[in-house]
């Protein structure tokens, strides 16, 4: 099922998401509806709370080629264990803040642990588009967007556009 996603500014986006305790059946269905949700926007990522979910939820799919399968994958309650000194400049963009662009500059390489769908202890370590990715939704689960990396002027005018675009979806 596809769930709408959160425009900013939106307070749950600005909150500290919960850890996961138990992983229900309830949520391997919302972290299914999130990747159907990603894929359909389309997006390369998406967390909790961006669905008004405010779980330690993460799900990405960086596979942009089309020979290659999708690489889908779900976290529950993941984080940086650690990162690289080396930096990389990716021009980031958001779910929730459609439409617009930044460039972000973040630790290259990250290694991340989360628990799967199964509760089992994963660890992996991520580059490129993979790491830019999996700590912008880490950062969502902290309550940070893109948008705080960037001049406050920048930012205003980023938050001005989205509060017209939300004034024009409501009146549609």
């Amino acid at each position: 099922m596809i769930r709408p996603i959160l425009i900013h500014p939106d307070p749950r986006l600005k909150k500290v998401a919960e850890p996961v305790a138990d992983i229900t059946d309830e949520l391997r269905t919302t972290a299914d509806d999130m990747l159907e949700t990603m894929y359909d926007a389309p997006g390369i990522g998406l967390a909790g709370p961006q669905i008004g979910l405010m779980a330690r939820l993460i799900v990405l799919d960086c596979v942009k080629e089309e020979t290659l399968p999708p690489r889908p994958l779900v976290m529950f309650n993941p984080r940086v264990v650690a990162s690289s000194d080396e930096k990389s400049v990716y021009e980031e963009g958001c779910l929730s803040i459609p439409d617009q662009y930044a460039e972000v500059e973040r630790p290259a390489e990250v290694t991340v642990e989360w628990l799967d769908r199964d509760g089992v202890l994963q660890e992996e370590s991520f580059d490129g588009l993979w790491a830019t990715c999996v700590q912008h939704e880490i950062d969502h689960l902290n309550g940070k967007l893109f948008i705080d990396y960037i001049s406050p002027i920048k930012r205003q005018m980023i938050t001005r556009k989205m509060q017209k675009l939300k004034r024009e979806r409501a009146r549609a």
